[in-house]
C-alpha cells in the first residue's frame, strides 16, 4: 500500500515553521509497513493544493494532508479536498457540540463566528475527534482511495494519529504489523550493532531496525502476521534474545517510556529520593525529571550552581578544591554530589560540572565533563570528553547523567 504526505502551510515553505509532522508521520508509516514515495509541501493556495492532491491520488492509495484546518480564510485544506472529491460540506452536530465544550472549558462565553467553519464536514467523512483543539480530523474514502486530513499543531496531530488514524491504516492492510521498541542506554550505536550483527544478517520476519538517539540506541522489532496474536508470538523470542544480550543496558521495552521516566520509576520502587546538582547543564537534568508526572514523589530538589560562589554557598564545595583543582574537576564533582545529598537529605544526588564552550576554561578543553553520583555512602565519578557544539554537549551530558544515576542504583541493588 502506497501512502503520500502533503503538508499544507505557507509558513512551512518560508521556513518559519519546522515540519516535524512529516518526520513523525514518515516514521509511523514505516512502522505500519506502508510504502511512502513522495512528500509535498504546499502553501495556502487552493489551486496549487488542488493540483497536488489530484497528483497524489493518481499515484497513491492513501493521501495524508496536515494543516490548513483552522478557522481562518486561508485555511483551505478541507474545502479543497472536498471539492476535489466532489463532496458537499455539511454541519456535523457532534463536532459542533465538541467545539462548544472546548470553549466552555476555556471559560469563553462567546465563540468566534469563524470557528463554526470547523464544524463543517465533507459528506460521508469519518470524523476523528480532536482532544486538544477544535479542528477534527477527517477521513474520506472514494474509489478505493483514502484521503486523511489532520490538524497542523503537533500537540493535536500526534494524539489523534495514535488514537484513530494508526488503527484505521492498520485495518487497511492485509497483514497486521506489531512491534516492540527495545531502548538501550550506556552503549554506543556501533557497539549495539556489533552485538546483533548475526540477528540482522539472518532476519526476515520479524525485522530489527536500529535508531541512534542522543546517548541512547533504540531497536524496533517488527513482525507481520495474519493477526496480532501471531505477530506477538513472532516478536517475543527476538526481544527475549535482545534482553539476554544487553541485560541491564535495556531500560524499557515500552515505546512510550523515556529514560527519565524509567529512572523515576526505579527510584519510586526503591523508595529513594533524589537531588540534582548542576553546573554546565543549568537545571536541564532537573527539568527532565520534573517533566515526568508524579516526579515529586522522589525528586527532592534541583540545585543550579553555575558559579564558583554558588558551588561554595549552596553545596559547600571547599574553596581550596576550587582553587587547586578547578570547578571542572573530579574533586569538585565529588563534593557537589556528596554535599548535595547531605544538605537536602536525599538518598541519591547526581552532579555535573564541565565546559560546554565555545571557549575553553581553566586551560581545559571544551567537552570535558565530570559527573558524580552519591548513593549509599558511595561516590562514583566519571570523566567524559564530548564533541559537538554547546547545545549538543549539554544535551549529551544530561542523558549520560541519567544513565550514570541508573547504573549506580542498579549496582547497589
Amino acid at each position: 500500500m502506497v501512502v503520500e504526505l502533503i503538508s499544507v502551510g505557507t509558513e512551512l515553505l518560508l521556513g518559519n515553521t519546522v515540519n516535524t509532522n512529516a518526520a513523525y508521520l514518515s516514521e509511523k508509516c514505516a512502522l505500519l509497513g506502508l510504502s511512502l514515495y513522495y512528500q509535498t509541501v504546499v502553501g495556502d493556495n487552493e489551486d496549487r493544493l488542488s493540483g497536488a492532491l489530484k497528483t497524489a491520488l493518481d499515484r497513491s492509495d492513501v493521501v495524508i494532508l496536515t494543516g490548513g484546518l483552522g478557522p481562518t480564510q486561508d485555511d483551505l485544506t478541507k474545502e479543497t479536498a472536498a471539492k476535489v472529491l466532489g463532496k458537499k460540506l455539511l454541519e456535523d452536530a457532534h463536532t459542533r457540540k465538541r467545539i462548544e465544550e472546548y470553549f466552555a472549558g476555556l471559560k469563553v462565553k462567546t465563540i468566534p463566528e469563524n470557528n463554526w467553519k470547523q464544524a463543517l464536514v465533507p459528506e460521508g467523512a469519518i470524523v476523528a475527534d480532536n482532544q486538544n483543539g477544535t479542528a477534527p480530523g477527517l477521513i474520506m474514502e472514494e474509489n478505493g482511495k483514502s484521503v486523511i486530513l489532520l490538524p497542523g499543531p503537533p500537540g493535536e496531530l500526534k494524539p489523534m494519529f495514535e488514537k484513530d488514524i494508526f488503527p484505521y491504516l492498520n485495518r487497511l492492510r492485509p497483514e497486521i504489523i506489531y512491534s516492540v521498541m527495545v531502548k538501550i542506554c550506556g552503549m554506543g550505536e556501533s557497539a549495539v550493532e556489533s552485538e546483533i550483527q548475526d540477528l540482522i544478517r539472518e532476519q526476515s520476519n520479524p525485522t530489527i531496525a536500529t535508531y541512534a538517539k542522543v546517548g541512547e540506541v533504540h531497536l524496533r522489532v517488527t513482525a507481520k502476521a495474519a493477526d496480532e496474536k501471531e505477530a506477538k508470538k513472532l516478536v517475543k523470542p527476538v526481544v527475549k534474545e535482545l534482553q539476554k544480550r544487553f541485560g541491564n543496558h535495556i531500560y524499557t521495552t515500552d515505546e512510550h517510556v523515556t529514560l527519565e521516566q524509567a529512572v523515576i520509576q526505579m527510584l519510586r520502587e526503591r523508595e529513594l529520593t533524589l537531588t540534582t546538582a548542576e553546573s554546565l547543564t543549568g537545571g536541564m537534568v532537573a527539568s527532565r525529571f520534573t517533566d515526568v508526572p508524579g516526579a515529586s514523589e522522589v525528586f527532592r530538589q534541583g540545585l543550579v550552581t553555575y558559579s564558583n560562589r554558588a558551588k561554595r554557598k549552596l553545596l559547600e564545595v571547599k574553596k581550596s578544591t576550587l582553587k587547586d583543582y578547578g570547578a571542572v574537576s573530579e574533586k569538585t564533582a565529588k563534593e557537589m554530589a556528596k554535599n548535595g545529598a547531605f544538605i537536602t537529605g536525599a538518598d541519591v544526588c547526581i552532579s555535573l560540572t564541565g565546559i560546554a564552550g565555545p571557549a575553553t576554561e581553566e586551560d581545559k578543553p571544551v567537552g570535558l565533563v565530570y559527573m558524580a553520583c552519591s548513593y549509599n555512602n558511595k561516590i562514583t565519578v566519571q570523566e567524559f570528553h564530548f564533541s559537538g557544539d554547546r547545545a549538543k554537549i549539554r544535551e549529551t551530558s544530561v542523558v549520560m547523567a541519567l544513565t550514570l544515576l541508573r547504573e549506580c542504583i542498579l549496582e547497589e541493588a
